[in-house]
């Protein structure tokens, strides 16, 4: 009953915190203290996001958006997710690749995207791959940690049994770590999100880091907050997937304060 009224209060909280978020945006545009030109106001705004859900295009911007976010994220994960468990349990594995995903993770994603062009031209596997450079290397290390951190009485414990390496991974590591790997696959597909105009600043045709670029030329800022608002309002739903999904696969685990 308290952990109920504890969310409940949680998610009162969170509908004010958006409620004051936008009767500021309403007294500042309303109120005619900034240009429209530099912030639209809700009505244009809305205005904008309706004119496109009517022509079609708005739920092929999404839907192209989520599509390139999503397969280079998934991507990301299936091989961050074994080369991060063995960066953990081999020091020597460790010790060959961890400097080189150190080096390439400082590396600007925007600087990388004439090589992409170059070898793979302009088509959709350009804008995967930027996506899963913007979020590989840092699920790597972050993998990484999260394995480290099991407790290494359950290892030794599993091994005292009998239990071969397979079986310690399978049986042992990835079930503990399971509830911080969700959490890492959770935090990295924001991330990703936050590549995908850098994803769709060439040769794109669609998206919805498209329309804000191409809205950036015209100084259509209206189309350019509808943008980012459905970036975000898409982004906040793969996010409460995830949580939902984590209570699912890993029941047991709470977090501080829940």
């Amino acid at each position: 009953m308290k952990n109920k009224i504890q969310r409940l209060s949680g998610g009162c909280l969170s509908f004010i915190s958006f409620c004051i978020i936008i009767l500021a945006w309403c007294v500042i545009t309303y109120g005619g203290f900034v240009d429209k030109i530099f912030i639209p106001s809700p009505t244009d705004v809305w205005n904008s996001l309706k004119d496109m859900a009517a022509d079609g295009s708005l739920w092929e911007h999404c839907y192209l958006s989520t599509k390139r976010v999503m397969v280079g994220w998934f991507w990301s994960a299936v091989l961050a997710l074994p080369i991060g468990m063995l960066m953990a349990r081999s020091s020597k594995f460790a010790a060959i690749i961890q400097p080189v995903i150190e080096f390439v993770r400082y590396l600007p994603v925007v600087a990388l995207v004439p090589l992409t062009i170059l070898y793979l031209g302009i088509d959709e596997n350009q804008k995967y791959v930027i996506i899963f450079l913007g979020t590989f290397f840092q699920l790597v290390l972050m993998v990484c940690d999260t394995v480290s951190s099991i407790d290494k009485n359950m290892i030794n414990a599993a091994r005292t049994l009998g239990a071969g390496k397979l079986q310690v991974y399978t049986e042992v590591i990835f079930p503990a770590a399971l509830p911080g790997l969700m959490d890492d696959f959770r935090m990295t597909i924001g991330w990703a999100w936050t590549y995908l105009v850098v994803a769709e600043m060439v040769a794109a045709s669609a998206g919805l880091g498209y329309i804000i670029l191409k809205s950036q030329r015209f100084l259509a800022t209206d189309v350019i907050f509808a943008g980012l608002i459905m970036i975000g309002v898409i982004g906040l739903i793969t996010d409460f997937l995830l949580r939902g999904l984590t209570k699912m696969i890993v029941p047991w685990h709470e977090r501080l304060g829940d």
